[in-house]
């Protein structure tokens, strides 16, 4: 088919954007590939080009390069607008060195090269995903909309020394949980802007009563709250934390927790929502201004290896962490909302893949490349 002038001038006229894809190990590569099926409608419905530099990571790279985060991921990463992540990991490589291994040999050296400090985890639960919620209906009645802010480069999974030793005849492990003063402000500022955008209401999770991190930690969010009197915040402790997202998951705004928290209660967010196919997740580093970050967008799930290859993955996590892509580093905004709305639209429709299917009536159960081809027909 030949190119008109009108179609030159208009991909000329296009703003382009360079997007790292690292697709990964297991459901990765199937999963992405909806996501990029929907950004580029996008791109032919829009003023915008997305160009896509795809990239080994976890596995897949130990493989092919002997490297979980080859030097040419990484600078590709840094040459791009934003990574849009897929997932790494599997018993293949599970007997390797732990610091060899893909997670901690690709994620944890990406969020600390791009200081990616912000971990942004919305556990939403449609109105009409309700069943598939674990627990029990009356608490969840209407879905919820609960956004987890989790520090993500300091704590006890960076904190120093860290190490395994013998003492006294016998092995001993040591982590060390450090946090500065200066990294709990800058956490608890994005978890108040977010408030801001909401319901007004932050959660702040400490372990105070034990842990002098804690203290420091509850302090120092109290006073970033005094810049924010709209605000209502709220102090937990992480295990009674735990329990009251089960009992009012509904009352719940914002959670703001430290990095080892953080990753515990997200990941409890996410099963109370129905499924983790069904959550996205940003990594955001310092802000470029304008409301817009250099980011990491990634499914909250792993790599499912039990179900890789066999086309039933869930797409929509994927999907909806390729919107907070055009949100928070893109500043895309309308397209963001147009995708989001394609999948609650999906959803209420009655698709369903395996993980939220519960045969309820008029409902089905759909495949991977199903459940992309009913997005894309509400986008």
């Amino acid at each position: 088919m030949s190119c008109t002038l009108f179609d030159s001038l208009q991909l000329m006229s296009k703003k382009e954007y360079k997007i790292s894809v690292l697709s990964g190990d297991g459901i990765g590569p199937e999963v992405m590939a909806e996501a990029l099926r929907v950004i580029d409608k996008i791109s032919t419905r829009s003023d915008v080009e997305f160009v896509l530099d795809h990239q080994l990571v976890g596995g897949i790279a130990i493989d092919e390069t002997s490297s979980p985060l080859p030097d040419e991921t990484l600078r590709s990463c840094e040459n791009s607008d934003a990574i849009l992540f897929g997932s790494v990991g599997g018993p293949k490589w599970e007997s390797l060195p732990p610091d060899s291994q893909p997670e901690r040999g690709a994620l944890l050296p990406l969020r600390k090269h791009f200081g990616l400090f912000a971990n942004l985890r919305p556990s939403i639960c449609f109105p009409s995903l309700t069943n598939a919620s674990p627990i029990r209906p009356d608490l969840v009645e209407g879905g919820f909309d609960v956004l987890c802010v989790r520090e993500l480069t300091g704590g006890i999974y960076f904190g120093e020394p860290k190490e395994i030793k013998e003492q006294g005849g016998e092995k001993v492990a040591i982590d060390t949980m450090v946090y500065k003063e200066s990294e709990i402000e800058r956490i608890a500022a994005v978890a108040f802007d977010a408030a801001m955008g909401r319901n007004k209401h932050v959660t702040s999770i400490d372990k105070a009563n034990v842990l002098r991190n804690g203290i420091l930690w509850r302090d120092t969010v109290e006073k970033v709250a005094s810049k924010y009197p709209e605000v209502n915040l709220e102090h937990l402790y992480v295990d009674n934390a735990a329990m009251q997202l089960i009992r009012r998951p509904r009352e719940f705004d914002v959670v703001l927790a430290p990095n080892l928290f953080g990753d515990i209660l997200s990941d409890e967010m996410a099963m109370i929502a129905g499924s983790l196919g069904m959550l996205a997740s940003s990594s955001l580093g310092e802000s470029l201004g304008d409301g817009l970050y250099f980011g990491m967008y990634e499914p909250s799930g792993g790599s499912a290896p039990d179900i890789a290859g066999q086309g039933i993955a869930n797409p929509c996590a994927q999907i909806l962490s390729a919107s907070l892509m055009l949100r928070y580093s893109l500043g895309l905004i309308e397209s963001a909302d147009a995708i989001d709305l394609a999948i609650r639209k999906t959803i209420d429709a009655g698709y369903r893949t395996g993980d939220i299917f519960t045969g309820e009536e008029g409902t089905q159960r759909v495949n991977t490349t199903q459940m992309g081809d009913a997005i894309l027909s509400h986008l």
